[in-house]
């Protein structure tokens, strides 16, 4: 039985539901259950996508008596956030991929480079060592910095996007930024009062030249009223928007290649093309 894991931030939910919604060859989801699957769970029924959801401990027992010529994937999201503090989010991916190496095949990390933190992990996890085959989000020359990276293209176009706009700073906004902005720049940090916090986030924000905001145009469609959910921030903080155009093409390439890497190894009797 093949199984596919995929551990990633909570803001790459949305390349997850597509991926998982255009693959007819995925049998069986399981998701590990925590505190950060609703709304994927809830994007995967409006797709009408049948999973589980388990705690962590129950998964290797389950993944035992299903059918093991078919492909299971079992996705992890972790929480937004993480890449405020490096040292941290490294800790916490490495501990997840250490678990999940006991019951996966492969395992898909659905994170960038993150503040050069997480740049040699398929080596840390070679498949010599550990049984199980490790990838990360990459483009055709190198690991993506980041999920914006990912999203525009790689790292060369993301450069190219960045030196265009560097006159004028920009915010990228992909459907889910727009939708857990504050989650993601952990506004509260600043300071308990929301209005403080604001004025504060502003504050640093200006300091270091934002100006606008740009709405990454994905294709998908996953988070409601993306263009209210991006004037809302835009105003709050005296921005002006515009767009630039993003699209699934390396996460889908990633996902293909290591379900081709490991389905080929497992079940080479069967066509995972």
């Amino acid at each position: 039985m093949p199984v596919l894991s995929i551990l990633g931030c909570k803001i790459l939910q949305d390349e997850l539901v597509w991926l998982l919604s255009n693959d007819p060859q995925v049998m069986q989801i399981v998701i590990v259950a925590s505190g950060n699957i609703s709304e994927f769970a809830e994007k995967l029924d409006g797709q009408d996508i049948h999973y589980k959801v388990l705690p962590f401990e129950k998964i290797p027992r389950v993944l035992e008596r299903t059918d093991k010529d078919k492909l299971t994937v079992v996705v992890n999201l972790m929480e937004l956030g993480l890449h405020a503090v490096p040292s941290e989010l490294k800790s916490r991916v490495y501990q997840n991929i250490g678990e999940m190496t006991l019951f996966s095949d492969g395992i898909l990390i659905f994170y960038g480079l993150c503040g050069n933190v997480l740049g040699n992990v398929e080596e840390d996890f070679c498949l010599e060592k550990d049984g199980c085959t490790v990838r990360i989000l990459r483009d055709s020359e190198r690991i993506v910095d980041d999920c914006i990276g990912a999203t525009v293209g790689g790292g060369a176009n993301y450069l190219k996007l960045l030196k265009t706009h560097s006159k004028e700073p920009a915010f990228f906004f992909t459907p889910m930024y727009a939708s857990s902005w504050k989650e993601v720049i952990s506004l509260n940090k600043y300071h308990p009062d929301p209005e403080k916090a604001l004025k504060m986030a502003k504050m640093v924000n200006d300091s270091a030249g934002y100006s606008r905001v740009a709405k990454v145009s994905t294709g998908l469609n996953y988070v409601k009223d993306i263009d209210k959910k991006i004037e809302e921030f835009a105003d709050l903080f005296g921005y002006t928007t515009f767009e630039i155009t993003g699209s699934q093409e390396i996460f889908e390439k990633c996902y293909l290649s290591i379900k081709n890497e490991i389905c080929t190894t497992v079940c080479s009797n069967l066509d995972f093309q």
